[in-house]
Formats: structure tokens, sequence, C-alpha cells
């Protein structure tokens, strides 16, 4: 119930509360702080009436100033929060856009720079099957719909830590940051499989969904570009090859494919 009053983040109340405070704590000290070069002037009465005016004074006035333009900038700083979930947000689907997604692979790619151990992990890129015949035959509402429930399906496979985004039209990017190679193959197999059982029956015709994941594995720091290449060759080949499957490849060539 009181736990708003414990947020001291900068969209939190508890900072608004906590500055108001101190801040009318500090114009009360102030205001006797200056009057209390008189105060051996004053007898008593006159004492205890200048010290009640020093501390009511603030509690009217720069109270209720304080609280105002703290809870101001309380809202600023949501807005601002706001704004940039919007802007890293895919308006469809709820994950992140392709540049938010790239933004945070690369930030966890630059990481990896400083740390020269290894660090498995794999870029995946899963387009959807045959998705113009889904437009086409049913209309771009369905196939909205049908975008939903594939990048709903994807995110409930997926790992804490782990980073998705829609980056294209009928297009994702999968990051599985730390993952072993028997990770990476599970995750990706696990991806592929959860659309493909998706229940979609646009104007009631059950319509089959799936995926082709291309990946592209690496163990050690690499460049964001260097990665999507080598998962967009592989999304290729998975297409090629019949659809509906993974086809993978380390990033750097030096490294051993991922076994089967």
């Amino acid at each position: 119930m009181f736990g708003h009053l414990l947020d001291f983040s900068p969209r939190g109340w508890g900072r608004v509360w906590l500055w108001t405070t101190l801040g009318t704590l500090f114009c009360i000290a102030a205001a006797i702080y200056v009057d209390s070069y008189n105060f051996s002037a004053f007898d008593t009465a006159t004492l205890h009436r200048a010290i009640a005016v020093d501390v009511l004074l603030p509690l009217f006035l720069a109270a209720p100033l304080l609280f105002f333009f703290t809870a101001k900038l309380r809202d600023l700083a949501v807005a601002h929060h706001d704004l940039c979930i919007l802007a890293a947000t895919d308006s469809l689907t709820g994950l992140y856009n392709r540049r938010a997604f790239t933004d945070r692979v690369d930030a966890y790619l630059h990481d990896l720079v400083a740390t020269p151990q290894p660090h498995h992990g794999a870029l995946l890129v899963a387009d959807v099957d045959n998705f113009k015949s889904i437009n086409d035959s049913f209309g771009h509402d369905q196939g909205d719909r049908a975008l939903k429930a594939i990048a709903e399906a994807i995110a409930n496979i997926l790992r804490p830590g782990d980073i998705v985004a829609r980056i294209g039209g009928e297009e994702f990017g999968i990051l599985l940051p730390g993952a072993s190679a028997v990770q990476i193959r599970t995750l990706s197999e696990a991806v592929r499989r959860a659309v493909s059982d998706l229940r979609f029956e646009p104007d009631g015709k059950p319509t089959s969904l799936s995926v082709s994941i291309g990946v592209a594995t690496f163990q050690h720091a690499v460049g964001f570009s260097d990665l999507f290449r080598v998962a967009d060759q592989q999304l290729y080949l998975a297409k090629q090859n019949g659809r509906n499957r993974i086809s993978v490849s380390p990033a750097d060539t030096n490294e051993k494919p991922l076994a089967a």
C-alpha cells in the first residue's frame, strides 16, 4: 500500500516527499537562523511568536511550492521514461524494435571485448514462412494477429536475459547471451516448434504457421553486422531447404560448427 512512498527513483513519489520535507526543513532552519540575531532583544512572548512565524510560513508557503515543483519533475521523469519505452518498442507486438534490438546487442557484444575468456551465445533471425499468403488470403488484420501470436509464442519460450525483437515486417531477431551449444539448439528448436504448434484460424479456417530460423553462433566478441550477416545467410539456406527448419553456422569460421 505504501510501497510507492518508498520509491526514491526519479519517477517515484518517495523522492517528491523526501525533497519536499528536506526543503521545508531547510527553509525553516534558514528562517530561524536569520531571525536568531534578534532573539536576544525579544521578550518571551515575542520570541515564541517569532519562532512560530519562522516555522509556519515555510510550512504554508515553501512546502506547497516545493511539492508542486518536485511533482512536476517527477511527471517529466515519467514522461521521459514512457517516451523511451515507446521509442524502443514495436507498436504491434510489444517487443523491441529493430533499432533498440541493435543497440542492446551491440552493447552486449561491446562488453565482451573486455573479457577475453570465451562467451558462448547466438543470434537468431526467424522469418515467418509464406506470410504474404496470409495477408493476401485473409487481409492484413489477420496477418497482424498472426504476428502478435508468433511474438508471444517466441517470448514465452526464451530465458530471462534473452533479447527478442521484431526487426522487420515478419522477421524476428533473438539474442541468446551465454547460451551453450546444447541450449542454442534446444531453444532454436523450441522457438520453431512453438510457432508450428500455434492454433491460428482466420475466418474459421485452420491455417498453419511456421518460421525458418538462421542461427549465427559466437564464442567471443564479434560485431553485430557480422553476426547478422551470418544469421541472415543461414536463414536463406533454411528457406531454400524447405522452410520450417533451422540452419546454423558459427560467425567465426575458426569456430567449430554447432553439433547437430
